[in-house]
């Protein structure tokens, strides 16, 4: 996959040959070479996911009540210990960074230590680095503490969140824990009983497409309206997701529309999927299957094509009865599927049920 390079004249960074205009010097018979300058990068070769990543509470899109209780929070500046829940790339991270940048001010960089649990999980971690910043003394501003923030702390072994909870305990003055993770069942009930729980949800496609044409807009990206309706699908409310396929088919294509999205993001066509469903609906199994057996030769996984068929399935023009009796079968597809009997003839298998359903619901 091509992809152009810069126009001249926009470097991406300043980058100083350190051979030049110096002379090496010799010691001992030894070559010794001058320190060499380090590359200054300017930030248009950065990820669009860290370019636009909020700063600030006014930023962030979606969840708005939560985000407004964590503001309500930092106006008093005695903030609780917190747990936050979600799915990924609905800005979990980000609002505590958010947090934790009101509170400390320019003391940012020495009061917050930053882990993901999901590498240092184990209770040496907590042992050491997080009980050894608890014990640092930082000088803040009055009524403010030190933060420790836990990225996937629900990856953290049993052990590390017991040793945690002695240490969220003993270190209550100086120190405030702010843990982010996708599953709060995974969270130890002495950890959750010790913090504010907030929950976030999926960003809805409204939410997602405003911001996809903010940046659009900024980076000056060609795109069709059926592109950024095609990224908004694949990214199913995770912000990241959509800003990362986004970057993608602009630098791959140079121009965003949902053949070049579907390209990239290499997912089941939602457009075949949606003719093969309403084949299902007027009891055709033979061009049903001709579609399915096309997304099988392309090489699709059986689940990748159970979970399409399931999005497209919620938003198919087809009675409501119909529809819901469709999702309870596809549904039951996805759990054989999920739980390993991923071949052909499970999914060959519903699209005859599929037709079965429709026919009873003719008669």
């Amino acid at each position: 996959m091509e992809v152009d390079n810069p126009e001249e004249g926009a470097s991406t960074s300043d980058v100083i040959d350190p051979m030049e205009g110096s002379s090496t010097s010799t010691n001992n018979g030894l070559t010794t070479l001058p320190p060499q300058t380090k590359t200054v990068k300017s930030d248009l070769n950065a990820p669009w996911i860290e370019k636009y990543r909020p700063k600030s509470f006014s930023d962030i899109i979606g969840n708005e009540e939560t985000v407004l209780r964590l503001e309500k929070f930092s106006s008093c500046g005695n903030v609780p210990n917190i747990i936050i829940a979600g799915p990924p790339g609905v800005g979990k991270t980000t609002t505590i960074l958010a947090l934790a940048r009101i509170l400390l001010g320019s003391a940012f960089k020495e009061a917050v230590l930053e882990l993901n649990a999901s590498s240092d999980r184990g209770i040496d971690t907590v042992r050491n680095k997080i009980k050894m910043f608890a014990q640092q003394k930082v000088t803040l501003p009055p009524g403010r503490h030190k933060m420790i923030i836990l990225d996937e702390a629900d990856s953290m072994t049993d052990g590390a969140q017991q040793a945690l909870r002695r240490t969220m305990e003993l270190w209550s003055n100086t120190t405030r824990f702010a843990l982010a993770c996708n599953n709060s069942d995974k969270i130890i009930e002495a950890i959750q009983s010790r913090c504010a729980m907030l929950r976030y949800g999926k960003l809805s496609d409204q939410e997602v497409m405003t911001q996809m044409l903010k940046v659009c807009k900024s980076e000056e990206v060609s795109f069709s309206a059926d592109g950024l309706e095609a990224v908004v699908f694949t990214a199913q409310g995770d912000m990241r997701q959509a800003l990362n396929n986004l970057q993608s088919t602009w630098n791959g294509f140079r121009h965003v529309d949902s053949t070049n999205v579907f390209k990239v993001c290499d997912e089941p066509h939602p457009l075949l999927v949606k003719e093969m469903l309403l084949e299902c609906a007027d009891q055709n199994i033979s061009k049903a299957y001709k579609i399915m057996a096309h997304l099988w030769k392309l090489g699709y996984a059986p689940e990748d094509i159970i979970t399409n068929i399931f999005r497209v399935a919620k938003h198919l023009e087809i009675k409501e009865s119909l529809k819901l009796n469709f999702i309870q079968e596809i549904g039951m597809v996805h759990i054989r599927i999920v739980e390993g009997m991923n071949s052909l003839l499970q999914l060959s298998g519903l699209l005859a049920k599929l037709c079965t359903v429709a026919a009873k619901s003719d008669g």
